[in-house]
């Protein structure tokens, strides 16, 4: 039988929507329960009827956003990113460290990380300019956008260009009506904010691969309250803090871990002020969580 090429656009568990390079698209569903494939896979498949086709095939991904799920084995959320954007707004309070560990990702999975500050019309904005302060210094590109402000948001889809963006963050800091601005207008549904909470409401459920009229594609992924990428080894958390990275080249010991070791010229970055505190502070909660993740496999 013969087997062709598609991409997965949508995912609902076991039933995916795909699109083949023709431009045409269809409905699919997994073959057995090994199978398990994510908004941008390429995935192999064969003709069920003329209105179903049945995967049989993941081919390899370039990269994934992963993270750890409940009984501590590594669930993958998207893969094949170009850029991962992560958006920050100021309702709901922006958790920085969510920030933070969805660049570490970004930095693993050797994609571009954008940090969209949202609702930038919003009271509260100036607050966070010291925290994009730091992400700009870091060469993080950083952009304010606004769906009042079609030009703000149109100059970030221009920078996806006809690559594929990735859309994460916090559950209400508005990544559907963010794409809602982009072309050809999605219609993904929005929501607002719990006013029990002051968090988020989950709106997108699953993940959808949108295309965008300037040739790319982004992802809108489902909002979340928390949120830590799945390592093998701790080196791997370092290496997604690019400024911990680049300084750890000069610890004592080559496999300084920078929390508590003699030597540590991450440390001592941090007592001098070349490293940003709270950045540090992000990057051992990281190492808490990974250590956490780590004891529950």
């Amino acid at each position: 039988m013969t087997r062709l090429t598609a991409t997965i656009t949508a995912n609902f568990g076991r039933r995916m929507h795909i699109a083949f390079a023709d431009g045409t698209a269809g409905d699919a569903r997994i073959k057995g329960r090994g199978l398990k494939p994510v908004c941008a896979d390429r995935v192999s498949v064969v003709p069920i009827d003329n209105d179903e086709w049945l995967i049989v095939e993941i081919h390899e991904r370039r990269n994934a956003l992963t993270r750890p799920n409940l009984r501590g084995a590594v669930e993958v959320l998207a893969s094949n990113v170009d850029v991962v954007i992560v958006v920050a707004a100021p309702e709901p309070k922006p958790d920085w460290y969510i920030v933070d560990r969805y660049l570490c990702a970004a930095e693993n999975m050797g994609a571009e990380a954008i940090v969209a500050w949202h609702k930038s019309d919003l009271p509260g904005g100036d607050e966070a300019d010291a925290m994009l302060r730091v992400y700009r210094e870091l060469g993080y590109g950083v952009a304010r956008t606004s769906i009042d402000d079609p030009q703000s948001i149109a100059a970030l889809e221009r920078t996806v260009g006809s690559r594929v963006a990735l859309l994460v963050g916090q559950s209400g800091v508005g990544k559907s009506s963010l794409i809602n601005g982009m072309s050809p207008p999605s219609s993904q549904r929005t929501s607002g904010i719990s006013r029990k909470t002051g968090e988020g409401r989950h709106t997108t459920v699953n993940a959808v691969l949108l295309p965008l009229a300037c040739g790319g594609a982004v992802i809108d992924s489902p909002g979340v309250r928390d949120f830590a990428p799945a390592f093998a080894q701790a080196v791997d958390v370092a290496h997604g803090y690019r400024e911990i990275a680049t300084r750890a080249r000069e610890c004592r010991f080559a496999n300084c871990l920078h929390l508590r070791e003699p030597g540590c010229a991450v440390k001592g970055a941090v007592d001098t002020g070349v490293i940003d505190a709270r950045r540090y502070a992000s990057y051992r909660r990281s190492m808490n969580l990974f250590d956490d993740s780590r004891r529950s496999y």
